[in-house]
């Protein structure tokens, strides 16, 4: 997999206003955890994170941290702003070798299935597939051929040869499916916003706050 460098300043565990004044000026307040480890508090450049969470690829990343060391890891989890989804807090999970890491890697579909070359149409409802392994193992993304698939085929989870993971995803998620062009037009055309629901106001629902920030 991708190996890449992120620097990254200690942060100190202060007020809501403390982390606001942090991302204003162009840092993402982070936690760096591991298996025995104490969590650091962190914080790291918007800019160097942007085009690692956004990616479709999962990295291994060697996180230098200010006054302690570095530190290899992986991009755990993320939390976007509810309204203009900047990134506002990011965890690291701290990689020991020889210690299994459960990771999403991402699903890259591979050929032109037969159903498409007929006039189905791919509807692609999972986009990542957890899994458990060595760090060494951690895979850029897993390619799954799709030539074979007809009108009407689905594929899971539970078709793929994946032997040299543990696959943590429900078995039974469906992955990929080749829907006729007049399903896909009925489901559109049920999708329209009717003059009752564009009445309706919008409902933004709050973003979940970090544990640091609600106290």
């Amino acid at each position: 997999m991708a190996q890449v460098t992120l620097q990254g300043i200690k942060r100190e565990l202060k007020t809501k206003g403390y982390l606001t004044e942090l991302r204003k000026k162009g840092y993402v307040p982070a936690v760096y955890y591991a298996h025995e480890e104490e969590n650091l508090f962190l914080a790291v450049p918007k800019n160097k994170l942007k085009p690692l969470v956004f990616s479709s690829e999962t990295y291994l990343i060697d996180l230098n941290i200010e006054g302690i060391g570095q530190k290899t890891c992986i991009i755990k989890e993320f939390q976007l702003d509810p309204v203009t989804d900047e990134i506002i807090h990011v965890d690291f999970h701290g990689l020991k070798a020889g210690e299994k890491v459960s990771v999403e890697v991402a699903v890259h579909l591979v050929g032109i299935p037969i159903g498409v070359r007929e006039g189905g149409i791919i509807q692609h409802s999972l986009h990542k597939i957890e899994i458990e392994c060595l760090p060494t193992e951690i895979p850029e993304k897993i390619d799954v051929d799709i030539t074979h698939l007809k009108i009407g085929d689905a594929l899971h989870v539970k078709d793929l040869n994946l032997t040299q993971f543990r696959v943590l995803t429900n078995p039974d998620a469906t992955i990929i499916t080749i829907v006729p062009p007049a399903l896909q037009r009925e489901e559109a055309a049920g999708e329209a916003i009717t003059p009752s629901e564009q009445a309706e106001p919008e409902v933004i629902q709050k973003g979940k706050k970090t544990e640091e920030e609600e106290k």
